[in-house]
């Protein structure tokens, strides 16, 4: 072996004095870069490390995965589903729908809207033409649409006359307008630059270069300075909107990995605690009450289940235990409150897609099962199903087909026919161990079947993570979460969250004071009663 191949062993201490000492040769951007090149090769030195890691599914962590649809995973999918499909099944029709595709002029909701009246003719008016009828308003007017590009945060600047005398120096300075007011930046920057960072993942430092680019300056520092301020501001309507989260018939939660740096540097001190949890994690949870969506997220040290317990800490004494949907994994669970667990089906089908090259036979079979318990879910929410009419359409048409499908699972293990510790045996023996919270929807009304809408909402912390990096300290992370909260229970309520994070800041005495008024879905109601006379 030759020096140059020689092995060497490295730790991330090692590896982060060595980016230290090079950090002013490197520059700030070669830093940032190379540092984030070490944790993946850190990362994926750990994948390869790991028994459980197979070649396709290191690829799919470091290419992404591709859809999971069973016409993608399975090649010949489309003749089985041919057969599996009944005589009298009728065809899935795949036309598209009638219409251009483009957005007309009702889409553009926030957009500046100007009436312009007839130059000649108002209602009532004899036709011009004929002579005889009259006009009169028509059902839809006629639209103009022009997009306009401008900075994400304008500015104007009052150049106000300065006068002074030739005898006593006095200065005569022109009196501002009204509209100028006494702050230099406006409620709706901090919603602008909240939005951009949380809700979009746009980075701090990208947005000055934009702004400095434009001609309006923006330094970073000068923008957590103000959503720090606005967080400040938000912090109880936040608070209730974990309070009114705790009060959820029906919680979903789920986390996934983040970096804070202060947390990360305690945890790599040598004299630290060795039994100290070295992970750091987002949660997300989503909790729904009589159709309504909230979405909360919380960033540290604990796990998912861990966060569901401080969020059912404020949970009222008088309700029963929610139904909480999760995957597999212990952590997810809370310790110190009863729930009605619910397993997650797309985590059971995705063990079967991992492995259906290997055993395409039998993984179409499972795939063709589950597309089956998805289209009478669909059937469900199509017919706008109450909750007790949903239960009872799935006890006639799904249980039957779970129950095939069970015996199914139970004879490949029992007459040998799949290898116990294979990939096929693996994940039948995961769908046989949690059977029961599988087809808690089969049993109890309002039940899930999947914690999609969960993974749903942690794609905007992904979103953050992959542009931001990481955040500085928990302090930092406190304020992501509270924005990226506000924000997609915005989005999910159908509410506009620039609008929202703007009144919240315009009445921060009210919100402070009655914050349950101020929440996504009532907040426009509660601000007619606020308005002065």
């Amino acid at each position: 072996m030759t020096p140059d191949q020689r092995r060497m062993d490295l730790n991330m201490s090692e590896l982060e004095t060595i980016l230290e000492e090079a950090r002013d040769s490197l520059g700030e951007d070669g830093y940032n870069k190379l540092k984030a090149a070490v944790e993946t090769l850190e990362y994926l030195t750990g994948l390869i490390g790991d028994k459980e890691t197979t070649i396709r599914r290191l690829r799919n962590i470091v290419f992404g995965a591709s859809t999971e649809k069973s016409s993608n995973v399975l090649a010949n999918d489309s003749a089985k589903t041919k057969e599996t499909q009944g005589a009298g099944s009728p065809p899935k029709n795949k036309t598209k729908p009638k219409g251009h595709g483009r957005n007309g002029a009702a889409d553009y909701t926030g957009a500046h809207k100007i009436k312009i009246a007839h130059e000649s003719l108002k209602p009532g008016d004899i036709c011009p033409d004929c002579g005889k009828g009259k006009v009169y308003h028509a059902k839809v007017p006629a639209y103009i649409v022009r997009l306009v590009g401008c900075a994400p945060l304008s500015a104007t600047v009052w150049e106000l006359e300065n006068l002074r005398c030739n005898l006593c120096l006095k200065m005569f300075t022109a009196r501002p307008p009204e509209q100028v007011g006494s702050k230099k930046y406006d409620e709706t920057a901090g919603s602008m630059i909240a939005l951009l960072k949380y809700g979009s993942g746009f980075p701090f430092n990208r947005l000055e270069r934009l702004q400095r680019s434009m001609g309006i300056p923006l330094p970073s520092a000068t923008q957590w300075e103000i959503v720090r301020e606005v967080a400040g501001i938000a912090e109880p309507a936040y608070q209730e909107l974990i309070r009114q989260g705790a009060q959820g018939e029906v919680l979903h939660n789920d986390d996934t990995s983040a970096k804070i740096l202060a947390l990360m540097k305690d945890k790599r001190n040598p004299d630290a605690d060795p039994k100290m949890r070295t992970g750091i994690f987002t949660s997300g949870i989503v909790s729904i009450r009589e159709g309504r969506e909230i979405a909360l997220f919380f960033t540290g040290s604990k796990h998912a289940g861990e966060n569901l317990s401080d969020v059912l800490a404020q949970r009222a004494a008088e309700l029963c235990p929610p139904i909480q949907m999760c995957d597999g994994l212990s952590r997810n669970l809370p310790k110190e409150f009863e729930v009605i667990l619910a397993g997650c089906n797309i985590h059971a089908r995705r063990n079967f897609v991992d492995v259906a090259a290997d055993f395409p036979d039998e993984c179409s079979h499972v795939l063709e099962t589950f597309r089956q318990v998805y289209r009478n879910e669909a059937a469900t929410k199509k017919q706008g199903m109450s909750r007790e009419e949903r239960l009872a359409f799935h006890k006639a048409q799904t249980g039957p087909l779970m129950q095939q499908f069970k015996q199914w699972l139970q004879e490949l293990l029992d007459e040998k026919k799949v290898e116990p510790n294979s990939g096929l045996g693996d994940a039948i023996k995961y769908t046989m161990k949690h059977w029961e919270p599988l087809t808690l929807f089969l049993r109890v009304a309002g039940a899930p079947l999947d914690n999609n809408v969960c993974e749903r909402i942690l794609k905007k912390a992904i979103l953050h993570r992959k542009a931001s990096l990481f955040f500085k300290t928990e302090n930092g992370a406190h304020a992501g979460d509270l924005f990226m909260s506000l924000i997609h229970t915005c989005e999910l309520c159908k509410a506009d969250p620039f609008d929202y994070l703007t009144e919240l800041q315009r009445h921060a005495k009210e919100v402070s004071l009655n914050p349950q008024n101020f929440l996504p879905w009532n907040y426009r109601e509660n601000l007619i009663q606020c308005a002065p006379p």
